[in-house]
């Protein structure tokens, strides 16, 4: 969350953000509780003082009608302070939980609008591919070579899963492995994150984990989820630590499944492995010191074009708009890969994002360090995608398709897959 002490300072900012981001927020009931709550406190710590003075003076000498008097003052002051504690108890957790709905403060770059068609090509890199036959899109590339079963997904597991058969299996593997490779060659350390995590940490990072409009699978009575992204786990690994200023900054990478509702996700643009409830990803996550975030935002952005450059697809990036930031994002770029089986004639889809969040996470998680005099301060904490596996599964297969029906591989890939094409079935 933002510092919420900044409300009232900065509240004509705070105002304009969340009209900028399409949100609705009751800035003034968060205001209301901030008044109420300060009341609440300073009442509280006069009691406690008050309660403090008279146990003192019990320690001096005093007839029985004075010890009997403050006695019976101290129980009133009990009774009096468990009442205030109570209301400020309930204050305080509708105070945090409304200040958890102030997105982060936005990048004065970052372009004003309601949704993705608002965002920004601020790169284009390659041309898109051209054939000389009308290509077909991963679908009918999946069940042509027998690569990707979406039939029997969709009757065991429900709609928007599926099976990957045969070679897709290991180019998924292999795509996985070369991504990492790039990404520890630029000091990341590589983890595989547990795919559940408390519904605190999903919190922490800007997650709503219940409600109509949340993404995430809840694990009906323990307070636990399914992740779905490693930006969640990553993010809650130093949850209430303070950390060392020498250790900054700490890169991290993580390989997880990945699980979400995808509730309303629907439509040509969302169809086969575009879109679904399961999938694999490969995230980067670092946490510096706010001085540093910028620049990293930049390299985790490069290490992504790096990373789609090597396998050779064509892609724009685009400077993400204030409507389809997201609350914890301070600034967002996206990676659109050219997919020509998208849309009648190829568009660009999302295969990668990368968020500078500042301090909006660590504040939440309690995540610091210490500064030159000793002080704790917040760190900044930025993810990126690496690769989604099945996105880039769909970039690949679409672009590298071939008029018999086979499928080239990119060069980076063959020492991992271990072969140069997927053939066609005759």
């Amino acid at each position: 969350m933002i510092d919420l002490k900044e409300i009232k300072s900065r509240n004509e900012e705070i105002t304009a953000n969340i009209k900028n981001r399409f949100m609705n927020v009751q800035l003034d009931q968060v205001l209301e509780l901030q008044e109420q709550r300060a009341l609440l406190l300073s009442e509280t710590e006069d009691l406690r003082a008050a309660r403090n003075a008279n146990a003192s003076k019990m320690k001096d000498k005093m007839d029985k009608d004075a010890r009997a008097e403050l006695i019976s003052q101290g129980k009133d002051l009990k009774i009096k302070i468990s009442k205030v504690e109570k209301k400020l108890a309930e204050v305080e957790d509708a105070y945090f939980t409304l200040g958890a709905t102030i997105p982060n403060y936005a990048h004065p770059e970052a372009p004003v609008g309601k949704e993705d068609k608002d965002n920004l090509a601020v790169k284009f890199f390659g041309e898109p591919t051209k054939f000389n036959f009308k290509p077909l899109d991963h679908v009918q590339i999946g069940e042509n070579l027998d690569l990707i079963d979406f039939d029997k997904g969709t009757k065991v597991s429900g709609a928007k899963s599926y099976y990957l058969k045969n070679k897709a299996v290991i180019l998924q593997m292999a795509i996985e492995r070369y991504a990492m490779d790039i990404v520890i060659k630029h000091g990341f350390t590589p983890f595989i994150t547990p795919d559940i995590a408390k519904e605190e940490i999903l919190k922490g990072i800007g997650f709503n984990p219940r409600g109509a409009e949340s993404n995430i699978y809840t694990i009906e009575g323990t307070d636990t989820c399914l992740v779905g992204t490693a930006e969640i786990t990553l993010g809650g690994y130093y949850q209430g630590e303070i950390l060392e200023k020498k250790d900054l900054p700490i890169k991290m990478t993580g390989l997880s499944h990945c699980f979400r509702r995808e509730a309303g996700g629907a439509g040509q643009y969302s169809k086969g492995l575009y879109r679904v409830h399961q999938f694999s990803k490969l995230e980067m996550f670092i946490i510096c010191l706010p001085e540093q975030s910028d620049e990293f935002h930049k390299n985790i952005l490069a290490i992504e074009e790096e990373i789609f450059q090597g396998l050779g697809i064509s892609y724009r990036v685009v400077d993400t708009c204030t409507g389809d930031l997201g609350a914890p994002a301070y600034r967002k770029f996206d990676i659109e890969a050219w997919m020509p089986g998208r849309g009648d004639s190829g568009e660009y889809g999302e295969v990668t994002s990368t968020s500078n969040c500042t301090d909006y996470q660590s504040r939440s998680l309690q995540i610091r360090y210490r500064d030159e005099e000793g002080k704790p301060q917040f760190v900044h904490m930025l993810n990126g995608t690496a690769v989604a596996l099945s996105r880039a599964m769909v970039a690949i297969l679409e672009n590298y398709q071939c008029e018999d029906g086979s499928i080239k591989m990119p060069k980076a890939l063959i020492p991992y897959t271990g072969f140069d094409a997927i053939e066609a079935i005759k």
